[in-house]
């Protein structure tokens, strides 16, 4: 299905049930629904459930200009009044997981699933690439370090949806993340190179009403490494909620 938002074209799935409880699932930077559904389908037939293909990725098209995340979190509004999914619960992996929270902090949330999502900035010391990349970015050869020297993501990226990574990992929400009031559970891999395991530890204290679940040994894919037992944990998480 296809709902246009700001000139944007998004691609989503809906399984409407007439639930009083609404699942939508977001995936992570680079990927798209399909990410998602190993979680989402063992709920299609009980649970109203979306998925969306957030836009710059899928089927969806990029946004026109550099939305934050709290842009995205909007449009995931968007589509709650559309559907009428009041009070969802969401369920996001990495940069899902951040525009989750952001939603959280700005809208009503019945409960949070984060999937390995960062939360704040990182601040680590600058490597000889970095301070060359920093350094090139601004002469004839600017696009010759954006192809070649930026992170996998980066370079990967359009120019518009670098500008919207840049926003992404800029944006600190370690202060914010105490207001989140709602019920909030954490998935993480031990293994997790991408967003740190020591991360989780620290935003499983920083939210008021939160757990973590840790599977030994896993990557930032932890969840579809374990995907039995996250479908089992996210059963139990959902609750009798109808």
């Amino acid at each position: 299905m296809e709902k246009i938002y700001k000139d944007t074209s998004i691609n989503y799935v809906f399984y409407d049930n007439k639930s009083k409880t609404s699942l939508i699932y977001l995936h992570g930077w680079g990927q798209n629904i399909e990410m998602m559904m190993p979680i989402a389908k063992p709920f299609t037939d009980k649970y109203n459930v979306l998925v969306i293909d957030l836009p710059g990725f899928g089927s969806s098209s990029e946004p026109k200009e550099a939305w934050t995340l709290y842009d995205y979190a909007d449009m995931v509004n968007a589509f709650v009044k559309d559907l009428k999914l009041n009070n969802p619960i969401l369920i996001g992996h990495s940069f899902g997981g951040k525009i989750s929270i952001c939603y959280a902090l700005k809208y009503r949330v019945n409960k949070l699933v984060l999937l390995a999502s960062p939360y704040e900035k990182k601040i680590s010391k600058p490597t000889f690439k970095m301070k060359v990349f920093k350094l090139l970015k601004k002469t004839p050869f600017a696009n010759f370090a954006k192809k070649h020297m930026g992170s996998t993501d980066y370079r990967n990226a359009s120019d518009m949806m670098r500008n919207i990574l840049v926003k992404h990992v800029n944006l600190d929400l370690k202060a914010e993340v105490k207001k989140i009031k709602c019920p909030t559970l954490l998935i993480w891999g031990t293994n997790d190179e991408a967003v740190d395991y020591e991360d989780a530890l620290k935003l499983e204290k920083l939210i008021p009403n939160c757990g973590l679940v840790t599977y030994d040994s896993c990557t930032h894919y932890a969840y579809l490494e374990r995907l039995s037992q996250t479908i089992s944990v996210l059963d139990s998480f959902i609750g009798s909620d109808k």
